[in-house]
């Protein structure tokens, strides 16, 4: 029951097709303080939850290392299982969950809200369309501020519990962006650096990303910057986009005099990718991030991981060996 179990259960409530039935935290308070805001039943134990015959799906935000547990035992039980990314710390267990769920015949859907926002889909859909051309080039910037307000008791903050800091943390969204709109990524070659927050986790990234169509891309992730800013610029033969925060969608093509805003409507990512786990829990069309495009997301920000350590290019393929 830490913050994101919040973001999960008010956009379950914005959406109206979901309902909370119980929670379980092991802390009491914790679970008390969720029922009573969320107006819902508390379970003393994991294992009540799962006997529990109401419960169709699990919203799991456990810490990262506990992902196959939990889901494991979600998926003997029946139940189907919403999983904020990342899919889990390693491949290993990322696959092991993937597999489990499919053992099991339930959903699996992991949290990648970030492809969803409005801008990345009108991108999506120039791309498809051929307006870009040939994608030559793209980067990214994922920064917040977190200057204190790290608690390094939490498995956020902590080397053990998120492995490559801030990459894995805040950075897999970006990456997962880039490979949504250039492609799957097939080598990746990173720095980490740890420059501003206390313990023993990077608090800055740079990678530089290869992609399958030959395309380059770089992400910057931050959580040591004075506030809080994205950004995603993607480069076409035909045409550019140009994505921030502040400024929102601009567009270029080839021969313009200038970029022109594209206005768009603010979508709900959060409550989109949840209905869409509980239409594929009634029997609709399989959610967008399965399980093994989740693992291959991994994949990417642990050849990351590893490209950091030791100072070489590292494939995807090497780490999904």
């Amino acid at each position: 029951m830490g913050w994101w179990s919040d973001v999960l259960a008010d956009a379950i409530k914005r959406s109206g097709k979901l309902k909370i039935v119980t929670c379980f935290s092991r802390s009491e308070d914790k679970r008390k303080a969720f029922a009573k805001k969320y107006q819902c039943d508390v379970a003393r134990t994991f294992a009540e939850v799962l006997e529990n015959k109401s419960v169709e799906g699990i919203i799991n935000t456990t810490p990262n290392d506990a992902h196959l547990e939990t889901t494991a035992a979600a998926a003997r039980a029946g139940k189907h299982v919403f999983l904020d990314k990342p899919i889990a710390n390693t491949i290993a267990d990322a696959r092991a969950i993937t597999a489990a769920c499919r053992k099991a015949g339930v959903v699996l859907s992991v949290g990648y809200q970030r492809r969803r926002e409005s801008p990345f889909r009108w991108v999506r859909k120039q791309v498809d369309a051929g307006v870009f051309g040939r994608l030559v080039n793209a980067e990214a910037n994922i920064s917040r501020d977190r200057a204190g307000k790290v608690d390094l008791n939490s498995w956020r903050y902590q080397a053990s519990g998120m492995p490559g800091g801030v990459m894995l943390q805040i950075g897999i969204h970006y990456t997962d962006v880039l490979e949504y709109l250039v492609g799957p990524v097939t080598a990746v070659s990173a720095r980490l650096a740890q420059l501003v927050l206390p313990g023993d986790n990077p608090d800055v990234a740079s990678l530089v990303l290869e992609h399958e169509n030959g395309a380059l891309s770089t992400l910057n992730a931050s959580y040591a910057s004075a506030s809080e800013n994205y950004v995603m610029n993607i480069y076409g033969k035909e045409a550019s986009a140009y994505y921030d925060l502040h400024q929102g969608l601009r567009f270029l093509k080839r021969g313009a005099q200038g970029p022109e805003s594209v206005p768009l409507a603010k979508n709900d990512a959060i409550v989109e990718e949840l209905e869409e786990f509980a239409a594929a829990a009634r029997g609709g069309a399989g959610p967008e991030m399965t399980g093994e495009r989740a693992t291959a997301s991994l994949a990417v920000i642990r050849a990351g991981i590893v490209s950091a350590k030791e100072g070489r290019r590292v494939t995807v393929a090497e780490v999904l060996a």
